[in-house]
């Protein structure tokens, strides 16, 4: 098992390059809002689902990867295969 300093330095490059890619996106977002856009059905459900996740991220809780795979989801349905038509 790595140590946790050997985890975050192997990884700190990855992780800060995703941290910018998603920092760059909701300031090309909040620019256009800035304009007078508004977001609007699904694009305010997936706005709302990534500030949701940053909460999540904020935390120091030991099941954060778990929880934002929940957020992501969809919910369980019986009825899958019909309504994937499968």
């Amino acid at each position: 098992m790595q140590k946790g300093d050997e985890i975050l330095t192997g990884s700190f490059l990855e992780i800060r390059a995703k941290l910018l890619e998603v920092a760059a996106t909701l300031d090309r977002v909040d620019r256009a809002l800035d304009q007078g856009e508004t977001l609007e059905g699904d694009a305010a459900a997936c706005r709302a689902k990534l500030d949701d996740s940053i909460r999540i991220l904020l935390t120091s809780d030991p099941d954060r990867a778990e929880r934002l795979q929940r957020l992501f989801s969809r919910e369980f349905s019986d009825a899958w295969r019909q309504e994937f038509e499968i």
